[in-house]
């Protein structure tokens, strides 16, 4: 069964930044096979997709309200996926989940992954 634990989650003010780590376990083959990708959760919000990666690094994508701010990465070795979060924003505060598929495409939706982590709070304050 697959499991993926982040962290790195916490408070910080306005201007900080913070680095979420999703480690995974339990995948069947290579973890190089998986399209990994960072939603995020606001009170009284949908989940939304914030940036994803693909099963070889070489193609990512992000939301535009975090582009330029925001960098997912992922060490293959260490079957672990990042998110760098520079400039945070009141606005990004919310629970931040990790997802991963075993896929060649690369998601940006959330019905497209089936795997998912229990999430981490970001707080960020003015």
């Amino acid at each position: 069964q697959v499991q993926l634990v982040e962290s790195g989650g916490g408070l910080v003010q306005a201007g900080g930044s913070l680095r979420l780590s999703c480690a995974v376990s339990g995948h069947t083959g290579l973890f190089d096979d998986y399209a990994a990708g960072w939603f995020r959760q606001a009170p009284v919000k949908e989940r939304e997709f914030v940036a994803a990666i693909s099963w070889t690094g070489s193609g990512t994508y992000y939301s535009d309200s975090v582009k330029g701010r925001f960098t997912i990465s992922r060490d293959n070795a260490k079957d672990t996926v990042y998110l760098q979060m520079n400039s945070l924003q009141p606005e990004d505060t919310a629970v931040y989940y990790c997802a991963v598929q075993p896929t060649l495409a690369t998601g940006t939706e959330a019905y497209e992954y089936d795997y998912w982590g229990q999430g981490t709070q970001v707080t960020v304050s003015s």
